[in-house]
Order: structure tokens, then C-alpha cells, then sequence
């Protein structure tokens, strides 16, 4: 963050009213988590054993849907807002880390960089979707085009559990640095051998069903949130000498509304402009912070309607011009 930022009065009046909310409930944190786990079980042995179709599918689809909350547990452990310095926690977030191709140290290598240079014009790609402006993009070369334009297509996306998730995530860290990131590799070993172990024990359809169709449906849930929460019309972006860190949390980051029962699944995720302010509020005091703050109350936001779907995903190129995210047409 930069000095000016880390100074300004208003700024530190804000994140000092935020630290009231960065106390965790620790029994409360685990009983949320044991009670995540427990759903997950269900979901999954509804997928896997019940008698009929339908149930299964429903199952499927649950399962998917809570992994993501799953994830959050894991996400907010990393940050350590959550069961810091527990044995106990570690282990198993190690697990859901493997489970959702999210190795420990990738997602914490990679996510620590992105809350440091979110909203930065050049340099934030790095665990984060890459943007550059349209100058650059009339410059680059079509090798680099058309990587770029694949990174942020809604198809990659969608595909987000072999492409987001078993390529970048996984095999491209590893690839890069294999001392540090050798559990790329064990993730997908680990997926192959359970999708096996159920095919063979219970049959190809419940291991579709009960174990790889939860994760290709609830990945790109996640590689799709992770895009919106920096990717919507009113998000502002900066070059490195006009950067601040609190400026990109609260302009550049997402207030994603939604049901009360996706908040549940989406693990608040959706205050996301809360999280980057201070991220080491638990997922669960989010939305305390929300409504016990004014200035927290009027972010730029987003919803999963089909038109704010449709918006997020038409922009591709920064416009410093205009002063906003266009689409390949420069509107």
C-alpha cells in the first residue's frame, strides 16, 4: 500500500472501524465448519446412494454448491482470519485445498500477491485475471492476443475445473517451481484415484455424479466469482503511481448480491470489498461490517441476473480515456 494511503486520516479512520469485526469466534468458527463438512457428507451420499435419479442429481448439484463454501473455510484459514494456529485446522484445510485444486502453497503464494496489487493497470495478473488497456492490446502481438482473450473468455471459465484449476492452478505452478509447488501434481493424482476408486467400487455413473460433476459445476462458480469481484462496470482501475490500496478495495472490488441462502453457499464472498479493506474480518462478520459502517454501504455492484452476468463478462480491455472497463469494441 502506498505511504500517502497508509496516512490519510479518513482512510485509517476506516480500517480502524473495521478491526471491531477482525475478532474471530472461535467456537463459532468451528461449528461452522463442522456443520459445512456434515452438509457436504450428505450432499455427496445423496449423490452416491440414493435410489433414484432425480435425488441423485439434486445431490450433485448441492454438492457442488457447498464445496464453494468449503473453499471459503480454506480461503479465510489462508488469510488467517479463521483457526489460526490449529493443528487440527490445517490438516483439514490442507485436504479442501487438494480437494478444490487449490494447493496451499499456490493459492497462498499467488492470493497474498493479488490483495497487494489488485486494480494495479500492469502487474496484478498474477492471481487474478489479467487487463490490460487498449493501447497495449492494439500492440500486442496475436500469439499474445489470443492467450490473453482465452484467459478471459467465458468458455475458459466455464471449464474453469481442467483449465483454471488443473492447468494454472496445478500443473502451470509446478511447471514454474517444483520444489514449492509439488502438490499440484499430488491434487490431481489424488482426484484421478478417488473418480477410480468409486468408479470400480460403485459404478461410473456414481462417480460422475456423486464426485467429478460436483467439481466441474462448482469451479467455475468459483473461477466466475473470483472474475466479477474485479471485473463490473463500475470498477476503477490505476496505474502504479496513482495506486492505493484501499482506493482498489473499496473501487475495484465487488459487492455481489445475492439470496440470503447463496450467501450461505458463496461463504459472503460477496462483500468483496469488505474482505479487501481487511481481510482478516472472518466471512462470517462480513456483513455486520456492512451494515455497521456507512462508508462499506455503496460499492459498485453486481448480482447474478442475466444482465449483470452479460455486463461483467462483455468487458475485456481497460479504457483510461473513459475511465472504465470496455468490451473488444472500446464501449
Amino acid at each position: 500500500m502506498s505511504d500517502a494511503a497508509a496516512e490519510s486520516p479518513a482512510n485509517a479512520s476506516l480500517v480502524k472501524a473495521t478491526r471491531a469485526f477482525a475478532r474471530e469466534d472461535r467456537g463459532k468458527s468451528w461449528r461452522l465448519l463442522w456443520g459445512t463438512l456434515a452438509v457436504h457428507a450428505s450432499t455427496t451420499a445423496m449423490a452416491l446412494f440414493a435410489p433414484w435419479l432425480a435425488v441423485q442429481i439434486i445431490g450433485c448439484v448441492l454438492t457442488g454448491l457447498v464445496m464453494v463454501r468449503m473453499f471459503i473455510f480454506y480461503h479465510d484459514y489462508q488469510h488467517g482470519a479463521v483457526l489460526r494456529n490449529s493443528p487440527l485446522a490445517k490438516f483439514i484445510m490442507t485436504l479442501i485445498g487438494l480437494y478444490t485444486l487449490n494447493p496451499p502453497a499456490v493459492w497462498k503464494e499467488t492470493h497474498d500477491y493479488h490483495h497487494r496489487n489488485n486494480a494495479k493497470l500492469l502487474g496484478s495478473a498474477i492471481g487474478s485475471y489479467p487487463t490490460v488497456t487498449v493501447g497495449i492490446w492494439n500492440k500486442m502481438k496475436p500469439g499474445k492476443r489470443r492467450l490473453y482473450a482465452f484467459t478471459r473468455h467465458p468458455l475458459t471459465m466455464l471449464g474453469g475445473y481442467f483449465t483454471v484449476f488443473i492447468t494454472g492452478m496445478c500443473m502451470a505452478s509446478f511447471i514454474r517451481d517444483p520444489k514449492a509447488h509439488w502438490m499440484g501434481p499430488l491434487a490431481i493424482a489424488l482426484h484421478v484415484g478417488i473418480a477410480t476408486l468409486i468408479g470400480q467400487t460403485l459404478g461410473w455413473d456414481a462417480a460422475l455424479l456423486g464426485f467429478v460433476l460436483p467439481l466441474a459445476g462448482g469451479l467455475p462458480i468459483g473461477a466466475y466469482l473470483f472474475y466479477v469481484q474485479h471485473n463490473y462496470p463500475d470498477a476503477q482501475l490505476k496505474d502504479r503511481r496513482n495506486w492505493d490500496y484501499y482506493d482498489a478495495a473499496l473501487h475495484c472490488s465487488s459487492m455481489f448480491e445475492m439470496s440470503p441462502i447463496m450467501h450461505w453457499f458463496t461463504g459472503n464472498i460477496g462483500y468483496h470489498h469488505i474482505h479487501h479493506l481487511n481481510h482478516n474480518i472472518p466471512f462470517y462478520r462480513l456483513p455486520e461490517a456492512m451494515e455497521a459502517i456507512p462508508a462499506l454501504q455503496n460499492p459498485g455492484r453486481t448480482s447474478w441476473a442475466l444482465k449483470d452476468i452479460r455486463a461483467a463478462l462483455r468487458l475485456k480491455l481497460w479504457d483510461p480515456a473513459q475511465g472504465k472497463l470496455v468490451g473488444w469494441n472500446g464501449v
